[in-house]
């Protein structure tokens, strides 16, 4: 029983040191809007903050926080420098709703498709919405599954914490 207890907490204490190191997976294929493919390497933001929001069409948390995140998101820009890219993990069958999604809900973010789920199983998503929040050297540092009305609030705390290059804890 003991060396069951102790074998958990050292898995604990790896998997936590190793998410505390976390970084944007590379090498992963996505697809554009307009149906270019491009590599995960391609979200960044010149040293500043990131935020990563997995989504679907077909998810009304998903869509409640990235219409939230709409309102401020030109303050938070200026504010903190920070972009929000966001990946619909939508197959195949929906990925044609995607760009009609987005233009509909006047999103202005960098939104990449996801259609194979590789660059969801590479960041460990289970559920949507799961949002991450990149520091400016691509480390994620936090990061939240679901959506309550006013949680953008608490995301903004966070990234002003991380504009600042303070630590935030998870």
């Amino acid at each position: 029983m003991k060396k069951t207890i102790l074998s958990l907490a050292l898995l604990f204490m790896g998997v936590v040191a190793m998410s505390q190191n976390a970084t944007i997976p590379s090498g992963i294929s996505l697809k554009t809007l307009d149906g270019r493919t491009v590599e995960s390497s391609v979200i960044q933001n010149d040293g500043k903050p990131i935020i990563i929001s997995f989504w679907a069409t077909w998810c009304k948390p998903c869509n409640k926080e990235l219409n939230a995140i709409k309102e401020v998101y030109d303050e938070w820009r200026d504010e903190t420098g920070v972009k929000l890219v966001a990946v619909s993990i939508d197959d195949a069958r929906s990925a044609a709703k995607v760009k009609p999604h987005v233009d509909g809900n006047g999103w202005e973010y960098e939104v990449y498709l996801d259609q194979n789920q590789d660059f969801k199983r590479a960041m460990n998503v289970v559920n949507v919405p799961h949002t991450f929040l990149v520091n400016g050297k691509g480390e994620i540092v936090w990061q939240h599954t679901s959506y309550v009305d006013g949680s953008e609030e608490e995301l903004l705390e966070l990234v002003r914490k991380v504009s600042k290059g303070e630590e935030v804890e998870q």
